[in-house]
């Protein structure tokens, strides 16, 4: 978008903040805004968003993530910018209840009524966003195919892996060749699946120990922490490898057999397009996001989320039939390929922005 326009990145500050100007050759401008509901800490976000927009008056605020969205979009229409756009990368609202539930619901609408276009990504959570009645369709739109932002179908390519970068990180992870891995990408929160699939993984290990289970990711233990039972599990199982978070997923994914991925709700998951890409069948739920990119028994198997016994049955199916293994695996990469590419999904993202300097 930068050969286009004049792109301005706004986020809490961070570490990461000076190598995305770097690398995206774009102006950044730091805001602090806080993940949990902080009515005061918001207030105060809100008002130096609207400074900033009034001092910018820039044509377009696109916003993403729940929270930058309800304050950008509601500081964005205060300061009286003309587009405001919002994506919806998943609902964190759907495993709230009660009274939370109520209150998230409320700061969704707002969102929404503050935005002058809204864009799920993906066609299911467009479904879901009607059936709850947050905005009218005509608001909504989805860009190309899903996703957020597509995938660099060069980057994730299993051959960019060589075979002694995979055997060194076997090596230091202590996994035979033999073995089948398992592998989780994603945050080690319990809204991912990790209990489930951390105690069906358990059972699976005792009837067949050539079986591994990578678990990849940060830990996120203030906000939505896994259970003690996982907790003891992953310190007692051997064949449990949880190397933390990592700046290069490709490794990993490059020395694994199997994408696991029980997740209880997503928007697009990039880590499914990224390991769909890099060749592997995926095991996913059968939530939106998941269940547009894999299709069950031709890239991979979807399943009912929160489902221990058939996440086990999955697994069990996936290390006994190793040619439908082979068989998914050889479709993964064409259909992200052809669908999801990343060159796609920013040229609809132009047309898309062309379109409102026309209107």
């Amino acid at each position: 978008m930068g050969q286009f326009y004049e792109m301005v990145g706004v986020s809490g500050k961070g570490e990461s903040l000076g190598l995305v100007e770097k690398n995206e050759n774009a102006r950044i401008h730091a805001i602090e805004m806080t993940r949990s509901i902080t009515p005061i800490q918001d207030l105060i976000a809100t008002y130096k968003l609207y400074k900033f927009f009034k001092r910018e008056q820039p044509f377009v605020v696109h916003t993403h993530t729940p929270k930058a969205g309800t304050l950008g979009m509601l500081a964005a229409k205060i300061a009286g910018v003309p587009n405001r756009v919002h994506t919806i990368a998943g609902l964190p609202l759907l495993e709230a209840k009660g009274v939370k539930r109520t209150l998230l619901n409320n700061v969704e609408r707002l969102t929404y009524k503050c935005s002058t276009h809204v864009l799920p990504n993906s066609f299911e959570l467009k479904r879901t966003i009607l059936d709850l009645k947050f905005t009218s369709n005509e608001k909504l739109s989805v860009i190309a195919n899903g996703s957020s932002n597509g995938i660099d179908e060069q980057h994730y390519d299993v051959r960019n892996i060589s075979e002694s970068k995979k055997s060194e990180l076997r090596q230091k992870l202590k996994i035979d060749n033999s073995d089948i891995v398992f592998i989780y990408l994603g945050r080690i929160v319990k809204d991912k699946g990790i209990n489930e699939l951390v105690v069906a993984f358990d059972r699976l290990s005792r009837t067949y120990p050539k079986s591994k289970l990578l678990i990849v990711g940060p830990r996120e233990d203030d906000l939505d922490p896994i259970s003690n039972t996982s907790e003891e599990i992953i310190k007692k199982n051997n064949s449990i490898i949880v190397p933390g978070a990592q700046t290069d997923i490709r490794p990993f994914v490059a020395i694994s057999n199997v994408l696991a991925f029980p997740s209880y709700r997503e928007g697009f998951p990039n880590v499914v397009l990224q390991a769909s890409c890099m060749g592997l069948p995926c095991i996913v739920s059968n939530i939106n996001g998941c269940n547009e990119i894999i299709t069950d028994k031709e890239n991979g198997l979807v399943i009912p989320p929160k489902n221990e016994e058939a996440l086990y049955n999955a697994m069990k199916f996936m290390i006994e039939n190793p040619d439908c293994r082979t068989k998914m695996s050889l479709g993964s990469r064409e259909n992200i390929v052809n669908k999801y590419q990343q060159s796609l999904v920013w040229n609809e993202l132009l047309k898309f922005y062309r379109s409102l300097e026309e209107s």
